[in-house]
């Protein structure tokens, strides 16, 4: 049964993956005709899609944004032995070959192999050593005689080593097996499961650049002093660590945040769209504009970074000039800044502002560096990292939500729901704003934070504060902390919840809140229901499968428990004779909104559906 939910939440990641291959074969040019077949060419649109998987390969790994630059390293065609596209990395010298084998559906896609003829078929001995002619003396197409002059005008060639791509499944070889069939070169394997966590996910929250692997260099221009940084070593609990402050050209943070956005913040409790709104940026957006002189590097409280390796170089060959080389960079704070600094990097790029803009006006950086090498094991360095993020944030607007955004509960939600159900958990609002904005996919995929912490509420009990409390509320420690954990159960549990909710929304739009069968509880008690659905009818995993019975049984038993609990002495302030008139009867008064906010609702829901639940388990034979 759970088998065939997760076959069923693998195919939602399938047809998600199709709709990013179909609008990445709408970016490319019109020129590029094999990538419009006609609507009833499905040979010709196969085609185009196993063409667009490597396209997205190159632009989530190697960050390739341009459709013609990513095309120009595909080399797939007849007499192309064996290699599907290449790419020439100049930073870390390296030379990759891809082979790509695309299915056509999701079964497929997830389960048939790469054949071992298709791995044999690939001919990087031959083209790496120059020949232009594959055994059999065909001639090599025009794109791998392109590959072979890119490498024989590479200078320092010896220094440069080579990887095979599969984009592929293989299960059946290990990785030895596939050093040897490839000709002894090392092999990295996209199967489709990769392909989905590191291809698929990172395009679609805007996060696709291989952040163990990038490098941000910045240009410091001091006319008072070419040594215009200080260095300080901290010793802190977690680990020893390195801090570099310099004034830095506010053109090159504009520069950074608007090229790699959301890859750049993964320990900012914000994401880039978000940090839009804010009345802060006007103020720093002004500054810029408005000041021809440096004003801004007094106003400004600068940025903190993180970084793995920091090096700085004064001896670049240019008078007054210095260079600072970052590795693995991330903004954990001055974020605001940052993003209004990129926003006016784009209009000057639009010549929507003058190519000076910048000119002169630098801004404070913080580089703190834990190092490459650092033997601190991973969880500590976090903890260390969400400290400095919490503490540098305290200083400026931020709401508990987005405080919370890097907690590892909603990692591990946003990457489990992911992974098991093709969901995309919103932790930081907005973060998906890229896929949405290119149509990867739609809203109803999404499920924000706010939404899951109330639901969770309603799985532990606590209907009445799930829909009573404020965003700011459930946010709050006491309240986070206690009604959200991460759990292999709890996972089933957010969302089987979710799915019920979601039935009981489409029940809604159907039927309209429908007091005479339902009461009021599709009205105020949608969260009240999601309890009682949990107390009675959730078990395990298993009841996935379930979820639309389980639902429409509660919700049919509703009006029976609205009559039950409107007789309790317990809730008499909310349900109470009223009379008008003197010689009128009196009739009951019902705040339904009232009571599913109250204080007896969640021990009502608990008594009423536990001895319901007791009653049937009874029964069973």
């Amino acid at each position: 049964m759970i088998f065939k939910q997760r076959r069923y939440f693998m195919n939602k990641k399938y047809e998600t993956l199709i709709n990013i291959l179909d609008r990445i074969c709408l970016e490319s040019p019109e020129k590029y005709k094999r990538y419009y077949p006609n609507s009833n060419d499905i040979e010709g649109r196969n085609q185009a899609r196993s063409r667009a998987i490597i396209h997205l390969y190159l632009k989530v790994i190697f960050g390739i944004l341009d459709f013609e630059e990513r095309e120009y390293y595909i080399t797939d065609g007849p007499y192309d032995g064996g290699i599907d596209a290449y790419y020439i990395d100049i930073e870390n010298k390296k030379i990759y070959f891809i082979q790509s084998k695309f299915r056509i559906n999701a079964t497929n896609y997830e389960t048939k192999e790469i054949s071992l003829n298709e791995l044999l078929s690939m001919d990087v001995d031959r083209i790496t050593e120059g020949f232009e002619e594959d055994e059999n003396k065909n001639k090599y197409n025009g794109k791998i005689q392109q590959l072979i002059r890119d490498i024989k005008n590479i200078d320092n060639i010896g220094r440069y080593s080579y990887e095979i791509i599969v984009l592929a499944n293989i299960t059946r070889f290990s990785n030895n097996q596939i050093r040897r069939i490839t000709g002894g070169f090392p092999a990295t394997v996209f199967d489709f499961n990769k392909t989905y966590t590191e291809l698929l996910f990172p395009v679609v929250t805007g996060t696709f650049y291989n952040q163990s692997e990038l490098s941000i260099y910045l240009n410091l221009a001091n006319t008072t002093s070419s040594s215009a940084k200080i260095n300080y070593s901290v010793k802190t609990e977690y680990e020893n660590c390195d801090i570099t402050v310099v004034f830095v050209p506010t053109e090159e943070i504009g520069k950074i945040l608007y090229k790699y956005k959301n890859s750049i913040l993964k320990y900012n409790p914000r994401c880039y769209l978000e940090l839009q709104s804010n009345d802060v940026n006007k103020e720093i957006y002004n500054t810029i504009i408005y000041k021809e002189t440096n004003e801004f590097a007094l106003y400004n409280n600068g940025l903190t970074m993180l970084s793995d390796e920091t090096s700085f170089n004064e001896k670049i060959g240019q008078q007054d000039k210095a260079q600072i080389c970052i590795t693995s960079p991330q903004i954990i704070n001055g974020g605001q800044t940052a993003f209004t600094l990129s926003r006016i990097y784009e209009e000057m790029l639009l010549d929507k502002q003058p190519k000076d803009i910048f000119k002169n006006k630098e801004v404070l950086l913080k580089i703190i560096t834990f190092g490459k090498d650092n033997n601190a094991d991973q969880d500590r360095k976090i903890k260390l990292i969400e400290s400095i993020s919490r503490a540098t944030n305290q200083q400026s607007q931020v709401s508990e939500a987005d405080r919370r955004s890097n907690e590892q509960v909603q990692l591990y939600i946003q990457k489990e729901f992911f992974d098991k159900f093709g969901i995309y958990y919103e932790r930081k609002k907005g973060e998906y704003s890229d896929g949405l904005k290119e149509k990867y996919i739609n809203r109803k995929q999404i499920i924000s934070r706010e939404h899951l912490l109330r639901l969770a509420m309603a799985c532990n009990g606590n209907a009445a504060q799930a829909r009573r409390n404020s965003d700011k509320k459930i946010f709050e420690e006491k309240n986070f902390s206690q009604n959200l954990t991460a759990s292999e159960d709890n996972i089933y549990k957010y969302y089987y919840a979710y799915l019920c909710y979601q039935y009981l929304n489409q029940i809604e739009k159907q039927h309209g809140t429908d007091q005479a069968n339902y009461g009021f509880g599709l009205r105020y008690g949608k969260y009240a229901i999601i309890s009682a659905i949990i107390i009675k009818k959730y078990l395990d995993n298993n009841s996935l499968e379930s979820y639309t019975e389980d639902t429409l049984s509660i919700l049919n038993e509703w009006l029976n428990f609205e009559q039950k609990i409107s007789s309790l002495s317990t809730n008499s302030f909310y349900f109470y004779p009223l009379t008008i008139k003197e010689d009128q009867k009196a009739e009951l008064y019902y705040n339904f909104d009232g009571y599913y906010k109250g204080k007896t609702l969640n021990s009502d829901i608990k008594n009423y559906f536990t001895s319901k639940k007791q009653a049937v388990a009874c029964i069973k034979p």
